[in-house]
């Protein structure tokens, strides 16, 4: 037997999809600078082998991780500002 902690009406069990969608855009902004740290600890397995790679081959790699987190980051900039819902308060137009 199971007892109904909270009688009345039920949650929906699944979110809007703009707000799911938005969600996730959050958790990948979060998740961002976790994956840039982890890219830029890749250049330290390169000194394990017997012949590392030079040094520019490492900062040529350390600046593009730099720069493709750049634009990762403005990517998810633009995507949350598009997903945000409009509050205008009926002040404003909506554009």
């Amino acid at each position: 037997m199971s007892i109904d902690p909270a009688p009345g009406p039920r949650r929906p069990l699944f979110v809007e999809r703009q707000t799911y969608r938005r969600r996730r855009l959050v958790d990948a902004a979060r998740a961002l600078p976790l994956l840039g740290l982890l890219l830029w600890c890749v250049p330290l397995l390169w000194l394990i082998p017997e012949e590392p790679l030079p040094t520019s081959t490492a900062l040529v790699y350390l600046f593009v991780v730099w720069a493709g987190l750049v634009v990762g980051a403005a990517a998810m900039i633009f995507a949350l500002r598009r997903a945000r819902p409009i509050e205008t308060g009926g002040t404003e137009r909506p554009r």
